[in-house]
């Protein structure tokens, strides 16, 4: 049974950084193409970054030039580096399979990134 923990979101200021993390509790976790997603209120969820078994990243345009996503496979580790944040950054940020038609029905609790302007 997959189990997907999300941390390190929290209230920074535009143009400030964070880096999330998400702890993957299961089995076969380096098989898997990894992503992280946001959803804003109101909004639907976005994929926001991809990450292959290999390391190959996919960012949306949203992300492009200011987030980095990477994994560490022995740890069962996927990290989103944000740079440059913004107000429309705001949303909680989720990990789980990517794309999102290959997600697991289970989405863990997810963690909070509020840029302020």
């Amino acid at each position: 049974q997959v189990q997907l923990v999300e941390s390190g979101g929290g209230l920074v200021q535009a143009g400030g950084s964070l880096r999330l993390s998400c702890a993957f509790s299961g089995t076969s976790f380096d098989t898997y193409v990894m992503g992280w997603y946001r959803q804003a209120p109101g909004k639907q969820r976005e994929l926001v970054a991809s990450i292959t078994i290999s390391g190959r990243t996919t960012y949306a345009d949203s992300g492009k030039g200011r987030f980095t996503i990477s994994r560490d496979n022995a740890k069962k580790m996927v990290y989103l580096q944000m740079d440059s944040l913004k107000p429309e950054d705001t949303a909680v940020y989720y990990c789980n399979r990517a794309p999102e038609n290959r997600a697991w029905s289970y989405w863990g609790q997810g963690t909070q990134v509020t840029v302020s302007s």
